[in-house]
Order: C-alpha cells, then sequence, then structure tokens
C-alpha cells in the first residue's frame, strides 16, 4: 500500500521540509511493528520527525534524554516509600516510569540519545521489545499495549559520555540515518520560520552555516538552527557589510559548532575567516 499520502499529509500538517524518505521509512517501520533507532548529527529534526508521526497516528509520545544518570528505576518505575509502609507492594503504591506507562498504553517511548545511557538502562530495554514483556519485582509483568513503540536516535559523532549500544540490542532495531537538508531545503526552511523575505540574506545566511560542515578546522559543523539565527541576527544588527554578517554568525554559530583537537585557532578566527570566505562568492 502506497504511503505517499501519508507522507504529504505529516509533511503538510507539521511543516516539514523534504524528508520524503524518512517519513516513508518510519511509517513503514510502524506498520511492520519494529522499533526504530535514528542516527544523524545534531539539529537535523530526529525530534520532529518521531513526534510529528506519532501524533499523526494518534498515539501518546514520551520522551526520555539519555544521560549516565539515567537509571533502570526512573525508566521502569518505583514504589512510593511511604505509601508502601502503609498499603505495601502493589499497583497502587507503584509510580510508572515512561518504559511503563508508554507499554501500558500502547504509546511510544522516544528515548534521545540513547547512547548517553547507562549500559545497565540500555539493557532494560530487551525483555520489552523481544519478548512485548517487563517483570517489575514485587509488582509483576507488565504486558505491551498494541502500538507501543520505541523510537530511539544517536548522534554517531558523539564521543564524550557515550556508552555505545551492545550488539544485542541493536539487533532488534530497524536503522535509518537522518542527514542534513539539501541547501534549497535549508533556504526554504529560514523562508518558512523567519518573517525574512530578502532572499540574498536567506541564501547568505545558509552557505556560512553549510560551510561549517565541511571546514578544516571544525570537527562539528552547524545545523540549519545556526542559518535561522544568522539570518534573524542580521536583520536586527545597525549596519551592514561583512561586520555585521562577522558579529550574527559569532553569536550564533560558536555555541553550535566544535573546532579539531589540533587547530591552533579560536572559534571566532575560525567564524571571520569562514564568513570572509563565504562573502567573497555573493
Amino acid at each position: 500500500m502506497t504511503l505517499t499520502k501519508d507522507v504529504m499529509t505529516i509533511q503538510r500538517k507539521y511543516k516539514i521540509i523534504g524528508r520524503n524518505d524518512i517519513i516513508t521509512q518510519c511509517l513503514a517501520a510502524d506498520r511492520a511493528k519494529k522499533h526504530l533507532l535514528i542516527e544523524g548529527p545534531v539539529g537535523v529534526g530526529k525530534t520532529t520527525i518521531a513526534s510529528a508521526i506519532t501524533d499523526y497516528l494518534g498515539r501518546t509520545f514520551i520522551r526520555v534524554d539519555g544521560d549516565e544518570r539515567y537509571t533502570s528505576a526512573k525508566l521502569v518505575g518505583w514504589f512510593d516509600p511511604p505509601i508502601v509502609l502503609k498499603d505495601g507492594y502493589n499497583r497502587h503504591t507503584f509510580i510508572p516510569g515512561p518504559l511503563v506507562e508508554t507499554m501500558e498504553n500502547g504509546g511510544v517511548l522516544f528515548i534521545n540519545e540513547i547512547n548517553r545511557m547507562p549500559e545497565a538502562t540500555q539493557n532494560t530495554l530487551l525483555p520489552v521489545m523481544d519478548e512485548g514483556r517487563l517483570h517489575v519485582p514485587k509488582l509483576g509483568e507488565i504486558n505491551v499495549k498494541n502500538g507501543f513503540r520505541i523510537i530511539a536516535t544517536q548522534n554517531p559523532e558523539a564521543s564524550v559520555g557515550v556508552t555505545p549500544l551492545g550488539e544485542a540490542l541493536r539487533d532488534r532495531y530497524v536503522w535509518l540515518y537522518l542527514d542534513y537538508h539539501t541547501e534549497a531545503e535549508e533556504r526554504e526552511i529560514v523562508q518558512t520560520n523567519t518573517p525574512i523575505k530578502d532572499e540574498e540574506i536567506i541564501n547568505v545566511a545558509v552557505a556560512i552555516t553549510r560551510a561549517t560542515r565541511d571546514h578544516p578546522d571544525i570537527r562539528r559543523g552547524s545545523s540549519v538552527r545556526g542559518a535561522l539565527d544568522i539570518a534573524s541576527l542580521y536583520t536586527q544588527i545597525p549596519g551592514d557589510g561583512r561586520v555585521i554578517w562577522e558579529q550574527a554568525a559569532i553569536m550564533s554559530l560558536v555555541p553550535k559548532i566544535e573546532l579539531n583537537d589540533n587547530t591552533q585557532k579560536t572559534p571566532v578566527e575560525v567564524i571571520k575567516a569562514l564568513v570572509k570566505a563565504v562573502l567573497a562568492n555573493f
């Protein structure tokens, strides 16, 4: 059955630019009752896609942000000690965590940056993905309702504070990669999400942002958020010319890029040189 109509509806309803293939693949994974692992750089819209599709399918969307302190107890749930002292261990005294809550309502558990969770917390998902059930000590067995899915994301470029997914867990996902938009799509995103109509401002802001992604001194470039911020700031800073572009770019990009370890330049120096090179082509 074709998914073209669904894809077009999702794009229109949730104002998503492009991503035809990605939305199609996400819908196909859901129809096949598969859990999904989405990889891609920061800021390319992984959360937006997952949230839009979940809402379109009429399911609850519960988000968890992975970090090294996120324990299995937080994910599964816990018993409330004062009530346990009064009533003992039962369903009334159990506070469901995001995993149990989505299992029981047939929703989507969205785990952002799953590879920042400890391995023990990651492995809590295995019996749920394998058998559709989870044993909670002193409570019993929790079974998934129809529609339950896990959508997890990770940034393949991240290296600090991550715990790579084990082979057993990766084996239970289907996978897709979400890359940056095309240049034309990024221009459309800036035009759609700002009041700016000047094509030259949009084009320069996008070009500066895209130049960060393959610059020899930059390890991690900026997403389209950089272009949105640059264009918005450029229209508000008094004056014109290269100095204004530099100011807007520095304010926008310094928090969004990471330099290579071996570079001797500062982020400000790199951005100034980058802006100069980009403007030479306009």
